[in-house]
C-alpha cells in the first residue's frame, strides 16, 4: 500500500514556518502581517504531525524574516523552525527560541506603567524557566503564555 501524504506546493524561494502550534497558525498570520504581501502564502491548519499531533505550516514565497520579526514570532509560538529555501532546496533551517529580553513587542498590564502612559517602547526580562516576563520599567510580572502583543 503507497503511503500517503499531504502535497502543499514547494517554493522555489522564501521562508517556510513549520511546526506551528495548530491553534496559533492565524495569530502567527496576523502577527507578521502576511496578509498585506502581494507574494503567494500558503496557509496549512491542523496538518497531522508526529511530534504535535496537530499543526500548522505557512509558506510564503519570495520573503525572508528580520531577527525582530523572528522574536515576535517567538512570543506566541515558541519552538516553531523557519526553513529558508533558495531554488528549492532548505538552505537554513532555525528552531524560533524565546530571547532573553523583548523590545516593543508585547504591552505591560500594569495600567499605571510608563509604557502605557508615554510614547515610548516596552522592554522585558524573560525568565524562560519560569515562563515570566518583568516589565524593565514597574517590575510587574506577567506569564508569557498570557502577554498582550503591542498594536503596530
Amino acid at each position: 500500500m503507497a503511503k500517503k501524504e499531504l502535497q502543499v506546493a514547494a517554493i522555489e524561494n522564501g521562508t517556510v514556518i513549520d511546526h506551528i502550534p495548530a491553534d496559533k497558525t492565524y495569530q502567527v498570520v496576523r502577527l507578521l502581517r502576511l496578509e498585506e504581501l502581494d507574494t503567494p502564502v500558503t496557509i496549512g491548519y491542523n496538518l497531522p504531525s508526529s511530534k504535535m499531533g496537530k499543526k500548522g505550516i505557512i509558506k510564503i514565497a519570495n520573503k525572508y524574516f528580520t531577527d525582530e520579526e523572528i522574536n515576535r514570532l517567538s512570543v506566541v509560538a515558541p519552538n516553531i523552525v523557519l526553513n529558508t529555501i533558495h531554488n528549492f532546496e532548505v538552505v537554513e533551517k532555525k528552531r524560533v527560541e524565546t530571547p532573553s529580553e523583548l523590545h516593543g513587542i508585547i504591552k505591560c498590564n500594569n495600567p499605571k506603567c510608563i509604557t502605557n502612559n508615554e510614547p515610548m517602547a516596552t522592554y522585558f526580562t524573560i525568565d524562560k524557566a519560569k515562563g515570566l516576563v518583568r516589565c524593565h520599567y514597574c517590575d510587574k510580572e506577567q506569564r508569557l503564555d498570557e502577554v498582550t502583543l503591542v498594536k503596530d
